[in-house]
């Protein structure tokens, strides 16, 4: 037991510092250009006054990182969701199905300056988790082939909106695409944002709060044996996602594919107060039930034959009547 608690311990204090010099790799490498575009990078916000080059660590394996202060966006935020190093049963599991640490970065845009439109690329195996998952993708966009974009055939393209795609699978991002395929795991813009779906399923009495977010999800190299090399090396990720912040931020669309869009949009709102609507009716009927049932029960607990008969016809007459038809009156004059 002694041997085995102190193994536990000696994995927990590696993996802990492996974490630590993991993230601390990736923040001194991407500090300069984060500095250069954000004027305030690494806030905690515990304190009144901003800080900066702070990282919030929020579990031994999970690092993020708050910026603000740059234009066309409220805020990014930077998640590094490494590996938990520091849980001997995750690092033996690893061993027999390794997986990779992830950076998971996610920008809020200026509503005024992102157009109406959901898109998103992802490798096959994300794309259709992705698009089950995610409410705006499963409601507005379909999926298409990458190479029709001249992307590997690792890749899928979940587009609304076929202009907004074009312009933004540009030369220079699919080049990106194709270099670091593997590493890219998907990428997600949308003025309907949302987040995933409910797990019950259940529906809600008001729209969904969406907001204008893109999200990219980034694999670090080595599977599970990442260096703080590889953490260096992910430099020209995060120049990508500037480059679609700018890129997304300047993209207007034509009047059809405006109109096109503000149309798909009314029309799921429309299908939502439909499924509301249905779903108060239902609701309703089941409150009815419940409380036929209840003075059903209340009926034959009565002792009382004579109060038990009477109950039971004001009952019949009520259910009768609720069961007529409804006549209007009309009123005519008279000639």
């Amino acid at each position: 037991m002694l041997a085995g608690l102190g193994v536990y311990l000696l994995n927990f204090l590696h993996g802990k510092n492996t974490n630590h010099k993991l993230a601390q790799a990736w923040l001194n490498s991407h500090r300069q250009i984060l500095e250069e575009q954000f004027s305030i990078v690494g806030d905690d916000g515990t304190s009144k006054e901003a800080q900066s080059g702070t990282f919030i660590k929020e579990s031994e394996n999970v690092y993020a990182l708050w910026c603000s202060g740059r234009s066309c966006v409220e805020g990014m935020l930077v998640e590094l969701k490494l590996i938990k190093r520091q849980d001997l049963i995750s690092t033996i599991a690893g061993f027999m199905k390794p997986v990779s640490d992830q950076i998971m970065v996610q920008i809020d845009m200026d509503p005024k300056v992102m157009d109406k439109f959901v898109f998103a690329v992802a490798t096959k195996r994300s794309c259709a988790k992705i698009h089950k998952d995610m409410v705006d993708l499963s409601q507005f966009t379909e999926k298409k082939n990458g190479e029709k974009y001249d992307l590997s055939s690792s890749y899928q393209i979940l587009s609304e909106i076929g202009e907004a795609t074009v312009t933004v699978l540009d030369k220079k991002v699919t080049s990106v695409l194709n270099k670091y395929e593997g590493l890219v795991e998907f990428m997600h813009f949308s003025d309907q944002y949302s987040g995933p779906k409910a797990q019950d399923d259940s529906q809600t009495s008001k729209l969904p709060e969406v907001k204008p977010v893109l999200t990219f999800c980034f694999n670090v190299p080595g599977k599970g044996k990442c260096k703080p090399a590889d953490m260096e090396n992910m430099l020209p990720l995060l120049k990508l996602v500037l480059y679609c912040v700018d890129k997304v931020s300047r993209l207007q669309l034509g009047k059809e594919a405006r109109a096109k869009a503000d149309k798909k949009r009314q029309k799921m709102q429309e299908v939502f107060e439909k499924a509301t609507h249905q779903q108060r009716q239902e609701q309703a009927q089941q409150r009815r039930e419940e409380k036929r049932r209840v003075e059903k029960e209340r009926l034959m607990a009565e002792e009382d034959p004579d109060k038990a008969r009477k109950l039971e016809e004001r009952d019949s007459r009520r259910e009768a009547k609720r069961k007529q038809p409804k006549m209007k009156m009309m009123k005519v004059k008279a000639m």
